[in-house]
């Protein structure tokens, strides 16, 4: 075994089947005869060269066909490691295999080739990527591109213990990022329905036991991973600079997410979900995400480059770029823990549940964020209800823990928000050492707002408009607990900085606020308020509270 292990260090090192070839005796074989010998000794070591199979890695021919019989090849062995040395491998769809590794060294691509263009059927060199599966009866309860995978750069359906590998790029160049949406860089425009287009880098439903690590995304169509029903699932230290979502987690089990980078300037960075694509409600269940670097305030393709070249501020970009749990939520997110994160130029954390989820044992520790453009902390319990109409109804959310938070230069229009609906609260949430910075200097207007329920609507921070507070706004909550929270105004504003509206037993303790002309608490329909050893306001005890500000 220990010369076994050390041939095969040997045979990585040096790019591998040259290597294997020299070490067989000197005999006087055929071109073809060699050739078969050479795949024959690299197959006995586990490694099956791309280009070995016919790839040529030059980024002009299409090494599709090469790169999949080397992955058929090493799952008919039983496993094996598929590598691609440095080189440009433009391909259409990519079929990963159980028990197969696919490996980029360094200076290696996998490259996304020209998906087709609107009235065309092929695209690069006469290629298309695989078919979208047909439409099924649950299509309709999420967004259209969490019901497809098959249209995809990379995707595996129904496998398992499998892994991508290595310091490579994966290059969505002709991927589409969705129809109606304008071009971003250099870029061309696909429509994603039209047939033979691809749209995500890679793609798996239903897998298990999978290893995604140390390799890098650059513009990952509409979903730089779409990752649905995959259990046992490590991501660890990928860079993902990409023009949609980064990472969807739908529907999945026992995850790991750490160490990675995700600029999304249009979208989302990390996003778990829990669609209804499977044709089943399933949690995403036992999910951790930590050390890890979300921003949506860089160019695409700066990340990766390094220049870290800033948009303008007058841009039209969303910045977008956070971690958000929804808006996709049939099946709920349970034991979910966050933790020593950093938020750059983009949104705040989002925990949503809308359409008939659970949302509940939530952990949030040690983030930091710094200019953001909406809401620090956005948290939504509504009724929008898209699922089966017999089995769906509001859920909960509830059982959320967030702490060590700190937030430098949030926006003007936009408090964090807690909102429930009429008849359902959010329940259960502690929040604790958190500072926010706020930008300030809202209208004094800001203060009479009345924000509208908007029940059914998609959830987004931008949803209800400007907040009548600067700091928290809390409305159909019960049990909130506050603790060694500070609220600071770079600019005077005219708002308070809570504001709570039907709200069942709500302590706040060690609370530092500015003292506006309108108070520090706005207080509406609120019941079982205690306030103590605040520099916000006095200590006092209330059973009940009506259109009061202290």
């Amino acid at each position: 075994m220990k010369a076994f292990n050390s041939m095969r260090r040997s045979f990585l090192r040096t790019g591998g089947i040259g290597v294997a070839a020299a070490a067989m005796p000197a005999v006087s074989l055929s071109a073809s005869a060699r050739q078969d010998a050479a795949l024959s000794a690299a197959a006995a070591l586990g490694i099956y060269d791309v280009r070995k199979y016919g790839a040529s890695g030059d980024g002009k021919t299409l090494d599709t066909d090469a790169v999949n019989r080397a992955i058929d090849a090493a799952a008919a062995a039983g496993g094996g490691v598929v590598l691609f040395t440095a080189g440009t491998y433009l391909c259409f769809s990519i079929h990963l295999r159980s028990q197969v590794h696919l490996h980029l060294q360094q200076g290696s691509t996998i490259m996304a080739a020209d998906s087709p263009k609107p009235g065309d059927q092929t695209g690069y060199n006469g290629g298309a990527y695989d078919a979208a599966e047909p439409i099924t009866a649950w299509d309709a309860y999420q967004d259209y591109g969490h019901n497809h995978w098959h249209n995809s750069l990379i995707w595996g359906e129904g496998i398992h213990d499998f892994s991508i590998t290595g310091p490579g790029l994966i290059y969505g160049k002709g991927l589409s990022f969705g129809a109606n949406r304008p071009a971003r860089g250099n870029y061309p425009i696909y429509v994603a329905e039209q047939a033979g287009v691809g749209n995500k880098a890679i793609a798996l439903k239903n897998c298990h036991n999978v290893l995604l690590r140390d390799f890098s995304i650059l513009k990952g169509g509409h979903f730089g991973l779409l990752l649905t029903g995959v259990d046992n699932l490590t991501i660890d230290n990928l860079k993902i600079d990409t023009d949609r979502d980064g990472m969807d987690i739908d529907c999945c089990q026992n995850v790991r997410v750490s160490n990675c980078t995700v600029n999304s300037p249009w979208d989302d960075g990390i996003c778990p979900k829990s669609s209804f694509a499977l044709g089943y409600a399933r949690p995403t269940r036992n999910l951790t995400i930590t050390n890890c670097y979300v921003t949506g305030t860089y160019e695409l393709g700066s990340v990766l480059d390094g220049t870290f070249k800033k948009f303008a501020p007058d841009a039209a970009v969303w910045r977008t770029g956070r971690i958000k749990c929804g808006t996709e939520s049939n099946g709920g997110f349970i034991n979910v823990t966050i933790s020593n994160c950093i938020f750059e130029g983009c949104q705040g954390y989002a925990l949503e549940t809308v359409d008939g989820a659970l949302l509940e044992d939530f952990t949030i520790t040690n983030t930091t964020m710094r200019d953001l453009v909406s809401s620090p902390v956005f948290m939504r319990l509504g009724a929008r209800l898209r699922g089966p109409r017999e089995s769906t109804k509001v859920g909960t959310l509830r059982r959320v823990i967030i702490s060590n938070l700190e937030c430098y230069n949030a926006p003007i229009k936009y408090s964090s928000i807690l909102s429930g609906i009429p008849g359902y609260c959010i329940e259960d949430v502690k929040l604790s050492n958190i500072y926010i910075e706020a930008a300030g200097g809202a209208p004094a207007g800001a203060v009479s707002l009345q924000l509208p329920e908007l029940e059914d609507k998609y959830p987004d921070p931008a949803m209800f408009g400007t907040t009548p507070t600067s700091g928290f706004y809390m409305r159909h909550v019960r049990h909130v607990e506050m603790s060694h929270v500070e609220i600071a105004t770079r600019a005077a504003d005219a708002r308070p900085a809570f504001y709570l509206n039907d709200v069942d037993r709500a302590d706040f303790f060690a609370i530092t606020a500015p003292h506006g002309a309108n108070g520090v608490f706005s207080l509406h329909s609120v019941k079982d308020l205690r306030i103590g050893w605040s520099r916000a306001a006095a200590d006092v005890v209330l059973q009940t509270v009506d259109n009061k500000t202290l």
